[in-house]
């Protein structure tokens, strides 16, 4: 199982942009590569850790704990990402 998590907040037009970035790329792949993914959504304004580490770099993808980009996420670059992730 390949885990991508999106951080951002609330009211961020960009993370919105994001989250709709990753669920274009994810439903165009196979089915059963898009099962292997789980996308997880944490908002700084939840975790002070999260907040210090990330405010100023929002939306934030991580592909399986690392970082994959912030402030905007390119469809063909992620695919890429994903397909090498999940193998």
């Amino acid at each position: 199982m390949t885990t991508l998590t999106l951080i951002g907040k609330p009211d961020c037009h960009l993370c919105e942009v994001a989250g709709e970035v990753i669920d274009a790329v994810v439903a165009e792949l196979p089915d059963a590569a898009a099962e292997q993914i789980e996308i997880v959504e944490r908002s700084i304004n939840d975790d002070p850790a999260l907040y210090e580490r990330w405010w100023e770099k929002i939306p934030v993808v991580l592909i399986d704990g690392e970082l994959h980009a912030h402030w905007r996420v390119s469809p063909e670059r992620l695919k890429d990402a994903l397909e090498e992730a999940i193998g």
